[in-house]
């Protein structure tokens, strides 16, 4: 028996549906209730990763992460574990298929429509697997859901009326659930270490300037910035290898070269060999930056 009628992609910021299953159900129920997670849609901004609404017949789950959200409307019978395992696995496959800058371009709506035939093998396959097949991914759903709950959602949140939703949805300041970071190596930790040196001799030097300069002079304010400026891209730097955070690789070329002209500009305060160690520092923490992805998904919970 299907526990999954329909699935769509929506983009976060605005709910444009980029891709969504084909619809094989057209009682009048469930029509209702793709108006109600269409409405939802609109509002995934305010709430946090992770979020149902359920009714007698029906229910909602959705999923999102960064710039991305996957939506389902599913049975009542659908255990809200497979739900969630269902949607983050549409989620790795969407964004394995379109990268950020595709996704943020998109202007028109289910601009990615080919994606449909992934979400329908996926629905199948969710459909029709048994849940012992998959009992190691849906444990570790339970565990999540368990530690951190979906916010539930009740039928007036993703109703409308006369055109304009009801209500005012209150925010819900629950952190989103984070996807798990590849294990940190023994040489991000040394690019860490280097980095926060660094950032600490950055900062001192800039803040012994600024006093010597607000008692001397104030033609030195472009070297306390060549100082300042750094240290705010090394700290930078930092959250950036241990978190994850959308268009990575644009942050870092931007910290890098921001890095880089700050040290150029010091020559004269800084010697050769100075200024090459602190770029060097940048280049590797860079590189350890780009080379920690995201974990990749349990196979069992995939297609």
């Amino acid at each position: 028996m299907s526990m999954i009628f329909f699935a769509c992609v929506v983009r976060v910021r605005d709910g444009l549906p980029l891709s969504a299953s084909t619809d094989f159900y057209h009682t009048q129920d469930f029509l209702e209730w793709k108006r109600r997670l269409k409405t939802l849609g609109l509002r995934l901004a305010q709430y946090p990763g992770r979020g149902s609404a359920e009714g007698r017949d029906f229910s909602i789950h959705f999923s999102s992460f960064g710039d991305v959200a996957c939506m389902a409307i599913c049975s009542c019978q659908c255990p809200a574990a497979m739900a969630f395992c269902f949607l983050e696995t549409l989620w790795w496959e969407f964004t394995a298929s379109y990268d950020t800058t595709c996704i943020g371009l998109a202007s028109r709506p289910y601009a990615f429509l080919e994606f449909d035939s992934i979400i329908q093998k996926m629905k199948w396959h969710f459909n029709c697997v048994s849940s012992s097949q998959m009992e190691s991914s849906l444990q570790k759903i339970h565990e999540e859901l368990r530690s951190q709950p979906p916010v539930v959602l009740t039928l007036e949140d993703t109703d409308v009326a006369n055109g304009v939703m009801n209500g005012h949805t209150p925010m819900h300041l629950e952190p989103a659930p984070n996807f798990r970071m590849e294990p940190v190596t023994a040489l991000g930790i040394l690019s860490l270490i280097l980095n926060i040196m660094c950032a600490a001799l950055n900062l001192i030097r800039g803040v012994h300037l600024a006093e010597h300069s607000l008692q001397v002079a104030h033609e030195e304010m472009g070297n306390i910035l060549a100082f300042l400026v750094p240290f705010g891209a090394c700290i930078f730097q930092c959250y950036l290898y241990l978190f994850y955070s959308p268009a990575r690789t644009m942050k870092v070329v931007l910290l890098l070269l921001f890095i880089c002209l700050g040290n150029v500009y010091l020559h004269g305060l800084r010697n050769l060999w100075q200024i090459l160690f602190h770029i060097g520092v940048a280049v590797l923490s860079s590189y350890q930056i780009l080379t920690r992805q995201l974990q990749e998904k349990q196979s069992d919970c995939g297609v």
